[in-house]
């Protein structure tokens, strides 16, 4: 007998408190913030549970569904993982909205707005159909468009939802397009279903249903080139920001795990996503640098994080792309809910102490050092745990790049012991670390998730230039300070900061500038 998802009870819950929220939208509407803080709390209690029944009697059967119009559910360890995660920070960040909003004039409508995205995201996670998760993804569209525009009289605002609906819903038209192909091909959309199909071959149709999911994950993660809607949106209030950045934002690696069968039988979609996940990485990791406001900087960083995820896919690295989802979530909810207080933390010193500045040679010996700690580590795991993909280990010296800047700055001339110690230690730490959660996403999920593929031509080809291309940027970055202040770099910097202006071309296409009425 199917079972109904625990989390799938939060749906109606949450709804009809946001319910009574939006009826009485104005200021301090009674006791309503506190019973939505309530409502979010109890949606998590429930995810919990999920996994407690998930962990002691396996995995419950889905609700039926088969056909275009099936409306099933699905919650395994991919679910049920999902479920708790959103209704986690979901929580947490209704919890700081309810003093972050006290006293403003649409208070009650926020909160009504708040719960009816959260109800949307968990709704969208626990979909056993492509038909329940379209729908999913057009409400989660709705809803945070209009909190979006929640000071109406401010036209950045608006400009930002007018290009966060265009690249949303572009997403969802893409997403339906591929429904009706894979049913066509198939003769379902449930995606249990749809996994299986693919173990035998994708036909044409399928094909280009899968290079369609492909567009909208790419629109959804706020991929390059139309990544300029979520660096905009900093003009709604912060738990919004920390809500999309830390869960919304997610929704389009959801979509590629959930069809991830399918996903992997095409080459030429791994070889798209390995290619502009790469760039969009590369891209916003380098954009980030140069900027100079906190949540902007933060908001790069998500498009960088994002650009990750999709690369992680693109090799096939299942249980990896989930994890970095997990951890970029409660990171950067973390990051944005305390950006205030972290600016006036750094405003309060007054005279910072030396920067150590590393030279080429520095440079240089870092990422030896960096990657002979790796190397070593990865002997050490493969003595004792089962041998990892190539993939997997490309992956594994991309991040050890990033901790290779931290290890430079340790060997620099200026630097004291301590900080050498320091550094050396955090390269170690994060070996045994990447290698370490490595081994527990295999355990989790696993079972849930297909194997990488093993390597052709192609893929080996797309793992030497991703290693290479961010291993040069790696570079780059540790000797930013000696170089981005030179006069010649100084032209450069403004173009970068500025995003290469890709995201004014979309205004002008889009007729953004002249956004001047509310939505």
């Amino acid at each position: 007998m199917p079972v109904v998802p625990l989390p799938l009870l939060a749906v109606p819950l949450l709804l009809a408190v946001a319910a009574l929220c939006l009826a009485r939208p104005g200021v301090r509407p009674g006791i309503l913030p506190r019973l939505a803080e309530a409502a979010a709390l109890a949606a998590f209690l429930l995810a919990a549970a999920a996994v407690v029944r998930l962990v002691v009697f396996g995995q419950a059967a889905p609700t039926p569904g088969e056909g275009v119009d099936a409306i099933s559910f699905r919650l395994d360890a991919v679910g049920a993982t999902m479920a708790v995660l959103v209704a986690f920070v979901g929580w947490i960040v209704v919890r700081y909205a309810r003093r972050y909003l006290d006293g403003e004039a649409r208070e009650g409508a926020f909160h009504g707005l708040m719960l009816t995205a959260l109800a949307a995201v968990l709704l969208l996670v626990q979909a056993g159909s492509l038909v329940l998760m379209l729908a999913a993804f057009v409400a989660v569209g709705i809803v945070l468009r209009r909190l979006l525009v929640f000071y109406p009289g401010r036209p950045e605002a608006r400009r930002a939802a007018a290009k966060f609906a265009l690249v949303w819903h572009g997403g969802d038209v893409f997403l339906g397009v591929a429904a009706g192909l894979f049913w066509l091909a198939f003769g379902t959309t449930d995606l249990a279903a749809l996994g299986r199909a693919a173990a035998t071959g994708l036909p044409v149709g399928a094909q280009v249903a899968v290079a369609l999911v492909v567009l909208a994950a790419a629109l959804k993660t706020a991929a390059f080139p139309l990544h300029g809607w979520l660096t905009e949106v900093m003009e709604a209030p912060t738990p919004v920001s920390a809500l999309l950045h830390a869960g919304i934002i997610n929704a389009g690696g959801v979509l590629l795990i959930r069809l991830a069968e399918p996903v992997q039988a095409s080459p030429g979609a791994m070889a798209a996503l390995v290619m502009l996940g790469g760039f969009t990485a590369l891209f916003g990791a380098t954009v980030m640098l140069t900027q100079s406001a906190a949540k902007t900087a933060l908001a790069w960083s998500t498009v960088s994080q994002m650009g990750f995820m999709l690369l992680q896919c693109g090799l096939g690295l299942w249980t990896l792309a989930l994890l970095h989802i997990v951890a970029h979530s409660l990171y950067k909810a973390h990051a944005f809910l305390a950006a205030g207080g972290a600016v006036e933390a750094v405003a309060a010193i007054r005279r910072p102490g030396p920067v150590a500045v590393p030279g080429g040679g520095a440079v240089l010996r870092a990422f030896a050092l960096a990657l002979a700690v790796y190397a070593g580590v990865a002997l050490v795991f493969g003595w004792f745990a089962a041998p990892k993909a190539p993939q997997a280990l490309a992956l594994g010296a991309i991040l050890i790049f990033g901790v290779a800047y931290l290890v430079a700055q340790g060997l620099a001339d200026a630097a004291p012991a301590a900080l050498t110690r320091r550094t050396g230690l955090a390269a170690l730490a994060a070996a045994f670390g990447y290698f370490g959660f490595h081994v527990a996403a295999g355990v989790l999920w696993g079972e849930s998730l297909p194997a990488p593929p093993a390597p052709g031509p192609l893929e080996w080809a797309l793992v030497v230039v991703a290693v290479g291309s961010f291993g040069l940027i790696a570079v780059a970055q540790a000797l930013f300070p000696l170089w981005a202040h030179h006069p010649a770099a100084a032209g450069l910097r403004v173009h970068v900061a500025n995003g290469l202006y890709l995201n004014a071309a979309l205004d002008r296409l889009i007729g953004g500038f002249r956004t001047a009425r509310p939505l």
